[in-house]
This record gives structure tokens, sequence and C-alpha cells, in this order.
């Protein structure tokens, strides 16, 4: 069946953004994650561990909590369908998510550290429903798992994006080969990466007088890029289930 005007607009967008998440890390790059690596190197590891520990805890409840909360799956409508809602919802979360940053900003120190768990829920929602629109049920452990992919593609240095992403290629196939316990998802790796990332915006939120509008924007922004990537991620299943509904032979009804 030929693609419509839609899909192949969203094929090509889609064939730039997957050469971007396999592009080699830049001089750039290298020295900025050996600069964090570094800086990395003079927290104790009892610290390390109990952040880990803390996000993972968070996460979990998250995960846990938002999948009661998220509507049906939304399948069988055309791709132009689903993603027009999809725009509509990652709207909806960007501004949400630009308020509460430009509250907490304005709040001083303790109120700018409370917008990290509050902007964590945010971002975890968000790709609830969006998943959801893409028509993949999030009562599947493996969908969280994925969702969690997502996250780190968004926001990781690019090496480990790039590893991320193969591990997100051919999904129907990998996900068979998960772990069955969430516990041994790589949360160690998964709290310094988005920590790295995102740290330098952040903590200019703390600030006086400017934390408020650093807050809005810089939330805004990780909203979006968050809502892009997530777009991409559910664009590359559905080409990949679209090449594999070709391949596979038409049920005939028995004779």
């Amino acid at each position: 069946m030929p693609h419509t005007a839609y899909e192949e607009k969203v094929l090509q967008e889609l064939r730039e953004w997957q050469q971007q998440m396999q592009r080699d890390p830049t001089l750039l790059n290298h020295l900025a994650r050996g600069m964090q690596q570094k800086l990395n190197s003079y927290i104790p590891e009892k610290v390390h561990q109990a952040i880990t520990a803390a996000i993972k805890q968070m996460i979990r409840a998250v995960l846990f909590g938002a999948r009661h909360t998220t509507g049906n799956a939304f399948a069988h409508a055309t791709l132009e369908l689903q993603e027009g809602v999809v725009r509509d919802r990652i709207d909806f979360y960007k501004k949400t998510a630009a308020a509460e940053g430009g509250i907490t900003g304005a709040g001083g120190i303790l109120l700018g550290l409370a917008d990290f768990p509050l902007l964590m829920g945010i971002k975890l929602k968000m790709l609830f429903d969006i998943a959801a629109l893409y028509g993949h049920s999030v009562e599947d452990y493996r969908e969280r798992i994925y969702l969690l992919h997502i996250f780190q593609l968004a926001f990781s240095g690019q090496q480990q994006r790039r590893e991320v992403y193969l591990q997100m290629l051919d999904w129907e196939t990998q996900k068979l080969h998960l772990p069955e316990d969430i516990h041994q998802f790589d949360w160690r790796t998964f709290q310094q990466e988005y920590r790295d990332y995102i740290d330098l915006a952040k903590m200019a939120q703390l600030i006086p007088i400017i934390g408020a509008p650093v807050g809005a924007v810089v939330n805004y922004k990780l909203l979006q890029k968050l809502g892009t990537t997530a777009m991409n991620a559910y664009r590359m299943r559905w080409k990949e289930q679209s090449t594999l509904n070709l391949l596979s032979p038409p049920d005939h009804p028995a004779l």
C-alpha cells in the first residue's frame, strides 16, 4: 500500500532524525563528557548510590501511578490523525512545565530544588500519553522500558544516545530479550546522564530574580525536546511495523 503525502513527509523527517542519533560524538562532546566525568569523580560513591536510589524509586512510582491515569491506546487511527493529537498533548505539557518552572524558579533555592521531581513527573506523564496515542498500551512492562529509552535518547550525551538508539532498533525483537525485573535496568547510567545533561541549565533556575524566567524557558524547551524525540521513536516503530506487515503473507480463510 503506497504511503500518503503526510507519511512520506514523516519518513523524510525520521531519516534525518535517525542520522542525528547515529552521529559520532564531536570533539566538544568528548571535552564536555570528560569534564562531567571528572566532576562526578569528586562526588563520594555513597552520594552517587543515594541519588541513583532516589531517582529509581521516584521514576518507578511515576511509572506505576501514571499507567493508571493514562487513557486507552489510540490504535487503528491514521498516523496523521494520531500525530495531530500528539502535538496537542505536547503543547499542553510544555505549557504546564513552563508554568511549573516559573513558579519554582521564583521561589528561590528550596522551591527550585522541588522542580526536579515535579518536572520528572510531567515528562513521564507526557510520555505515557504519547505512547497511548500511538496505539501502545503502557500496561505492558516492556512499553514502560521503551519510555525510559526515549527519555535517555532525549537527555544523554551523544555516545550514550547512540548506544540507546541501537537498543531501540527492531524493538519487536529486542523487547523479547528484556529482563523481567525493572530493577535490572541501568539506573546509575540513567541518572548520571540525565543530571549531566540538564545540570547547567537548571542551576541557573536557583539564581534569585532570573530564576523564574529561566525556569519557564528551560522547562518549555526540555519538554519540546522530549516530545520531538518521542514522536520520532514511535515513528520508527510505525515504520518497522509497516515493513513487517508488507513482508507478512495475508491471511486466507480456510476453504
